[in-house]
């Protein structure tokens, strides 16, 4: 089960709790992307929310997974914000140094 596997994911996170918020809304989305076409959001994400739920005092990436999984089923017509913090890949400069 997917679920299942982004939560092992998420618990395995050992950075600052900084990146932990980024990191639950790549876990997020990947949770998102394995749910089934027919299957119900509510139930989905109450279901994830109890899996993670012991988890979440000892990984703060499984508690922001589920803080985000609560306020998509407390405001479910309000956008979340998964943007991921922007990097720099290297540019001119990169594209210009020999090879």
């Amino acid at each position: 089960m997917l679920t299942d596997l982004t939560i092992r994911q998420l618990q395995h996170y050992g950075g600052p709790d900084a990146g932990a918020v980024e990191i639950a809304r790549l876990g997020y989305l990947q949770w998102l992307g394995g749910l089934q076409g027919g299957e119900s959001y509510p139930a989905a994400a109450a279901r994830a929310c109890a899996l993670a739920r012991p988890f979440e005092g000892s990984a703060p990436a499984v508690a922001a997974f589920c803080d985000l999984l609560r306020r998509s089923l407390a405001e479910p017509l309000a956008p979340l914000d998964l943007a991921t913090a922007p990097r720099r890949r290297g540019g001119t400069r990169r594209r210009r140094a020999p090879l």
